[in-house]
Order: structure tokens, then sequence, then C-alpha cells
């Protein structure tokens, strides 16, 4: 089996800093990916490592997308420090992907002097085209760190560590609970913990505290509806359904995606259960981080046959292609489709 190069690796937050403090920072970082709270902590980590002083503004140039050139850059990768050893150069929210002087940034990039460190900041939502040249050479001469949601012992030994700042415990459940329900980015749940942490007066979190004040991001609240419609609890399905719908910020198409989503998740749990596969098949092959989902989507597909499941990932298909090509409401189209879920069909 042929090694996984360094940019293939998956980041862990621990040991990457663990290295940048005892063999240095390198010459060229690309930092991406949807766990930004991780990302500027990295970033800032890399700066402290560079910088000897906060005072320093000899030896630290900060580039914004707006001011990004390849003549800007080449001013600041040539900057010598002064007050101390490596100078930083940060590039904050440019597109690499779409950089119009992509070669000159190449050329410049694989000149940079030995104290000197250049740290691409990518905006929000950015993923590097890995076809390109420009992103082949950072990739070449740097380390490209995609920070993605960390795994879950870490995530949760870190949401007991907020908890506990503010003064509180939390039960395990209500941890899992938290994830489950407002995500496994750590930006997203930061406001989440103070809210729960101001809410309760006790000094103990329960999984009733984060039900009852934390948001519920509409994946969530799908994973909560299809284990209603597995449990026969039709009802609170739709009230659930109608609760998502209420919210402006939800299309009709956005919330059939993830139900469509969300079914083809349980149509592998059926597989993983039909064919007595485990649930580390499932997590691997839906690129789980946490066993306590792998076990909710075995649980509630345990509850529908196999074929039900196959249809209702169909009858999300067809409902799409319904609301791109016909006049009908949009949802009217997603009721229809969650009811005929929640009756059973098989498509027989």
């Amino acid at each position: 089996m042929a090694k996984r190069s360094k940019n293939e690796e998956k980041f862990n937050y621990n040991e990457s800093v663990r290295k940048l403090r005892t063999q240095g920072p390198e010459r060229l970082y690309l930092i991406w990916g949807p766990e930004d709270y991780l990302a500027e902590r990295f970033f800032e980590e890399i700066k402290k490592q560079c910088l000897t002083s906060d005072a320093d503004d000899f030896s630290y140039r900060r580039i914004d997308e707006r001011d990004f050139t390849a003549l800007s850059l080449r001013e600041a990768v040539d900057s010598v420090p002064f007050l101390s050893e490596r100078s930083l150069v940060e590039i904050r929210g440019a597109d690499i992907n779409k950089l119009k002087e992509a070669d000159e940034v190449a050329a410049i990039l694989s000149d940079i002097p030995e104290y000197c460190t250049v740290v691409f900041m990518a905006p929000v939502g950015f993923e590097p085209d890995k076809r390109l040249k420009l992103y082949k050479a950072i990739a070449k001469l740097g380390s490209d760190v995609c920070v993605n949601a960390q795994s879950g012992d870490m995530l949760i030994k870190w949401i007991i560590k907020r908890f506990a700042a503010a003064g509180k415990g939390i039960e395990l459940n209500a941890v899992q609970r938290l994830i489950n329900v407002s995500g496994g980015l750590m930006n997203g749940l930061i406001p989440e913990i103070n809210k729960i942490a101001s809410y309760v007066k006790s000094d103990r979190v329960t999984e009733a505290d984060v039900n009852a004040v934390a948001h519920h991001i509409p994946e969530a609240v799908v994973f909560d509806m299809t284990e209603a419609l597995a449990n026969g609890e039709n009802n609170a399905a739709m009230r659930l359904l109608g609760e998502l719908l209420a919210d402006k910020n939800n299309e009709p198409t956005m919330i059939l995606a993830i139900v469509g989503n969300q079914m083809r998740r349980m149509y592998a749990a059926r597989v993983a259960i039909d064919y007595d596969l485990g649930k580390d098949y499932l997590m691997k092959t839906l690129a789980l981080k946490y066993d306590f989902i792998a076990s909710r989507l075995l649980a509630a597909s345990r509850r529908f046959s196999t074929q039900q499941i196959k249809y209702a990932v169909e009858l999300c298909a067809e409902t799409d292609y319904a609301m791109k090509s016909t006049r009908t409401d949009p949802t009217e189209l997603l009721k229809d489709c969650v009811m005929r879920i929640a009756s059973g069909e098989t498509g027989a």
C-alpha cells in the first residue's frame, strides 16, 4: 500500500501543535476547512512560533484579499525580520483557485527565504482545486492543512472542558445530544454552550436542558423526524417538519435534500443490518465520527424494511425532480413525500 502524503493525513490539532512547537514552523501553509475555530487557533500557534513580540510590526505582514497581488506578496516575503528570528506573511481570504497571477505567485512561493513563513488563510467555504498548478506547488513546498470537525473523543472532552470553565458539569448523553442537535463544529457549539450554561441553574447539565435551549440545526431536526417515522409517531414527525418549514431560512428544496441524505444513510444502515456487517462498517462507509450516531441510524433502520427505505430514497429523488420541473408548490410536494414515507410505501 502506498504511503499517504502529509497533505492527505487527517488533521489532528493537538499533534499538529506539538509538532509545530518541537520542530518549528514550515515556510508555507494553506489552512482551510469548515472548523474555522481550530484553524484560527492553529494560525495563532504559528504566529507565536514566528514572532517573539506582539509589537513586532516589522516582521509581520498581513495581506487581505483585496490587496493581494504577486507584487505585494513579493515585497512581504522579501522583508527581513527585525525583532524576530522569523518573518510571518499572512494572506487572508484570497482564493487560490481564482488568482490571475497564479504562475507568478507559484514562482515566489518556490523561493521563500529560510527565515520566512507564508500562511494562506482561506475564505469560508473554500476547497482547493487540486488539479491546479498553484495548489500542487503549495502542496509540494509546504503543508496543506484541512481543518475538519474533530474526532468524537476530542470534541466530547472539549465540550466537557468548556462547560467546566463555566462552572457546570454535563452528562455524557447531554454532550452527545448537543453534538446531535447543534453539529460538530466548535464555532457553532461555543454560543450554544454559553447559552446552556447561563440557562441551567444547577451545577449539572442534562439532556433535557440541551433539548430546551440549544439551537437545532435542520439536519438534527430531520434526524429526529426520521426516528419518529421509524417509531410510528407520524404526528410527531409532521410536527417536526412543520417546525422546519416555519423557519424562513429553510427552503423546501433544502429540507428535501437533507431528508434524502438521511434516507440514504438509513439505507446504508439497513444494508449493514441485512448482511451483519456491524457498526464499524457503517461508520467507515458513511465517514461517521461518532459511534452514537451510527447506533441511532441502526436502531431507526431496524424498524423499516429494506424495500421501504430503498423506496423512500427513490421518493426523495422523484420529489426533487418534481420540484425542479413542475409548478407544483414545493412545500406540498415535500409534505406528500414525507407522508408517503410515513405510510410505509414500498413501491411494489
